[in-house]
């Protein structure tokens, strides 16, 4: 998802998050875009690169999941001929590719625990030394790390280095999920109608009001990726047509109507008490343990989750 206009939306939430992604991008300081898979991350990096006196300098991506565990010292830092076999040249690694630029480390809960330590020394003091190399060398870079883990519970597990976990997270941007962005779901479907019309060169369909009431009951798990396949999908197949409800993929519309409805109270009852602590281990569960996306999970403020946490001893 590489369309800088999907960093659109009057929500509340999201306003914050540009408000302070602006901010941060008038200086160098470290940043954690957090948020669930599909809500943009990568774009807000971009942006805050665009944004920043970096923008002329290279912005250079790097997804840490995709790293051959055996090689990701020398991927990142570079390392010289003969290093070790197979090191047949001379590699900068991708720092030194983003020197003077911004270095994007996306799922950065992924990176070996053996490899933090020396990241985390970049970080303090702008120091890369190449595998084999007998000394570091400074280079300017400034770094910006993304995640869709809890950080904070792979710190306990022992997975993810605590001082590195405080150095990365000195300014945190966390981007919110497309389902709790209300009206911004009609904003961006209408966006990506417009821009995806264009470039396929078709006619551009149009949500009738029902249609788009169950695009913004829908949860989207998928986020903003999500909508943008959903969108494409009718573009190519519905050109110039008006997309009603009966258009929309059987998840959105069997979900809307468990939303709207479905749940029946047995005749035996339930114990309320019982249910509530069952929701809320699943929203931890579906979370990751992230207490501020459980509890937007469960349609609750943070507060309100943390005193249901307390409530029942979780």
């Amino acid at each position: 998802m590489s369309d800088v206009q999907t960093l659109i939306g009057e929500s509340v939430e999201f306003q914050a998050v540009m408000r302070s992604a602006q901010i941060v991008a008038a200086t160098d300081v470290t940043v954690l875009i957090e948020g669930d898979t599909g809500t943009g991350k990568e774009v807000l990096a971009q942006e805050v690169h665009r944004s920043s006196q970096r923008a002329d300098k290279p912005f250079i991506t790097i997804n840490c999941a995709a790293l051959p565990e055996q090689l990701v010292e020398s991927e990142l830092f570079g390392h010289v001929k003969g290093a070790f076999t197979g090191a047949v040249t001379d590699q900068p690694g991708y720092i030194r590719q983003a020197e003077g630029g911004t270095l994007f480390l996306d799922e950065i809960g992924e990176l070996p625990v053996s490899v933090q330590a020396k990241l985390l020394r970049f970080i303090e003091y702008g120091e890369c030394q190449r595998v084999g190399d007998a000394l570091p060398r400074k280079i300017d870079v400034r770094l910006i790390a993304a995640t869709n883990r809890d950080l904070q519970q792979n710190v306990k597990e022992g997975r993810f280095r605590d001082d590195l976990y405080y150095r990365l997270k000195i300014v945190p941007l966390e981007l919110p999920p497309l389902k709790t962005r209300g009206s911004d779901i009609k904003l961006l479907a209408n966006h990506f109608m417009t821009s995806i019309s264009r470039q396929h060169n078709l006619a551009q369909p149009t949500f009738s009001a029902s249609a788009l009431k169950y695009l913004q009951n829908y949860s989207w798990p998928g986020n903003i990726r999500e909508l943008r396949n959903l969108c494409e999908r009718l573009v190519v197949l519905l050109p110039g047509q008006k997309i009603e409800v009966t258009n929309l993929p059987v998840e959105h519309t069997q979900q809307n109507q468990t939303a709207q409805g479905d749940f029946r109270l047995p005749s035996s009852g339930v114990n309320l008490d019982e249910l509530e602590n069952d929701l809320i281990r699943q929203a931890l569960g579906m979370t990751q343990g992230n207490k501020s996306r459980a509890a937007r999970l469960l349609g609750i403020s943070r507060d309100a989750f943390l005193y249901r946490l307390k409530k029942h001893a979780i």
